[in-house]
Protein backbone atom coordinates (compact mmCIF):
# COMPACT_ATOMS: atom_id res chain seq x y z
CA UNK A 1 0.00 0.00 0.00
CA UNK A 2 1.34 3.41 -0.97
CA UNK A 3 0.45 6.82 0.39
CA UNK A 4 0.11 10.11 -1.42
CA UNK A 5 0.10 13.47 0.32
CA UNK A 6 -2.50 15.74 -1.21
CA UNK A 7 -2.99 19.42 -0.59
CA UNK A 8 -6.64 20.38 -0.85
CA UNK A 9 -7.34 24.06 -0.33
CA UNK A 10 -4.23 24.55 1.76
CA UNK A 11 -4.64 21.49 3.96
CA UNK A 12 -2.57 18.31 3.75
CA UNK A 13 -4.25 14.90 3.50
CA UNK A 14 -2.48 11.55 3.44
CA UNK A 15 -4.32 9.21 1.10
CA UNK A 16 -3.59 5.48 0.92
CA UNK A 17 -3.67 3.90 -2.52
CA UNK A 18 -2.49 0.82 -4.37
CA UNK A 19 1.14 0.67 -5.44
CA UNK A 20 1.56 2.28 -8.84
CA UNK A 21 -1.50 4.53 -8.46
CA UNK A 22 0.35 7.39 -6.79
CA UNK A 23 0.50 9.59 -9.90
CA UNK A 24 -3.18 9.01 -10.66
CA UNK A 25 -4.23 9.89 -7.10
CA UNK A 26 -1.99 12.98 -7.15
CA UNK A 27 -3.48 14.06 -10.49
CA UNK A 28 -7.05 13.59 -9.34
CA UNK A 29 -6.19 15.30 -6.04
CA UNK A 30 -4.94 18.30 -7.98
CA UNK A 31 -8.24 18.37 -9.85
CA UNK A 32 -10.16 18.30 -6.56
CA UNK A 33 -7.96 21.09 -5.20
CA UNK A 34 -8.63 23.21 -8.29
CA UNK A 35 -12.38 22.70 -7.97
CA UNK A 36 -12.28 23.50 -4.23
CA UNK A 37 -10.32 26.68 -4.94
CA UNK A 38 -12.82 27.70 -7.64
CA UNK A 39 -15.70 27.25 -5.21
CA UNK A 40 -13.87 29.07 -2.42
CA UNK A 41 -12.96 32.00 -4.68
CA UNK A 42 -16.62 32.31 -5.68
CA UNK A 43 -17.46 32.78 -2.00
CA UNK A 44 -19.92 29.90 -2.07
CA UNK A 45 -18.71 28.22 1.13
CA UNK A 46 -19.21 29.54 4.63
CA UNK A 47 -16.45 27.40 6.21
CA UNK A 48 -14.00 24.59 5.43
CA UNK A 49 -16.54 21.81 6.05
CA UNK A 50 -19.06 23.52 3.82
CA UNK A 51 -16.38 23.92 1.14
CA UNK A 52 -15.54 20.20 1.22
CA UNK A 53 -19.20 19.24 0.97
CA UNK A 54 -19.82 21.68 -1.89
CA UNK A 55 -16.73 20.38 -3.69
CA UNK A 56 -17.93 16.80 -3.29
CA UNK A 57 -21.34 17.79 -4.65
CA UNK A 58 -19.82 19.58 -7.64
CA UNK A 59 -17.62 16.56 -8.42
CA UNK A 60 -20.56 14.18 -8.02
CA UNK A 61 -22.58 16.38 -10.37
CA UNK A 62 -19.77 16.26 -12.93
CA UNK A 63 -19.67 12.46 -12.66
CA UNK A 64 -23.44 12.25 -13.10
CA UNK A 65 -23.32 14.50 -16.15
CA UNK A 66 -20.58 12.33 -17.66
CA UNK A 67 -22.57 9.17 -16.98
CA UNK A 68 -25.73 10.69 -18.41
CA UNK A 69 -23.92 11.85 -21.53
CA UNK A 70 -22.31 8.42 -21.94
CA UNK A 71 -25.66 6.68 -21.56
CA UNK A 72 -27.28 9.08 -24.03
CA UNK A 73 -24.34 8.69 -26.39
CA UNK A 74 -24.50 4.92 -26.19
CA UNK A 75 -28.26 4.94 -26.71
CA UNK A 76 -27.94 7.31 -29.68
CA UNK A 77 -24.90 5.55 -31.16
CA UNK A 78 -25.68 1.89 -30.55
CA UNK A 79 -24.13 0.99 -33.91
CA UNK A 80 -21.00 3.04 -33.21
CA UNK A 81 -17.69 1.41 -32.24
CA UNK A 82 -17.27 0.46 -28.58
CA UNK A 83 -14.74 3.21 -28.01
CA UNK A 84 -16.59 6.31 -26.84
CA UNK A 85 -14.37 9.34 -26.77
CA UNK A 86 -14.80 12.25 -24.34
CA UNK A 87 -12.21 15.00 -24.67
CA UNK A 88 -10.01 12.57 -26.60
CA UNK A 89 -10.01 9.80 -23.96
CA UNK A 90 -10.81 6.14 -24.61
CA UNK A 91 -13.82 4.80 -22.71
CA UNK A 92 -11.69 2.65 -20.38
CA UNK A 93 -9.56 5.64 -19.40
CA UNK A 94 -12.63 7.78 -18.86
CA UNK A 95 -14.13 5.10 -16.61
CA UNK A 96 -10.93 5.06 -14.52
CA UNK A 97 -11.11 8.83 -14.13
CA UNK A 98 -14.78 8.70 -13.15
CA UNK A 99 -14.09 5.94 -10.63
CA UNK A 100 -11.19 7.92 -9.16
CA UNK A 101 -13.32 11.05 -8.82
CA UNK A 102 -16.11 9.02 -7.19
CA UNK A 103 -13.65 7.50 -4.72
CA UNK A 104 -12.24 10.91 -3.86
CA UNK A 105 -15.74 12.36 -3.50
CA UNK A 106 -16.58 9.55 -1.09
CA UNK A 107 -13.40 10.23 0.87
CA UNK A 108 -14.11 13.96 0.94
CA UNK A 109 -17.61 13.27 2.24
CA UNK A 110 -16.15 11.00 4.90
CA UNK A 111 -13.63 13.64 5.96
CA UNK A 112 -16.34 16.31 6.01
CA UNK A 113 -18.59 14.10 8.14
CA UNK A 114 -15.76 13.48 10.61
CA UNK A 115 -14.99 17.21 10.73
CA UNK A 116 -18.63 18.12 11.26
CA UNK A 117 -18.93 15.47 13.98
CA UNK A 118 -15.87 16.86 15.79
Amino acid sequence: MAEVNLNIHGKAYGIACDEGQENRVAEVGQYVDNRARDIASAGAASNENHLLVLTALVLADEVKELRDSLQNGQANNSAAPQQIVHEGLPEAEERKIIESIEQLATRINSVAERMIGS
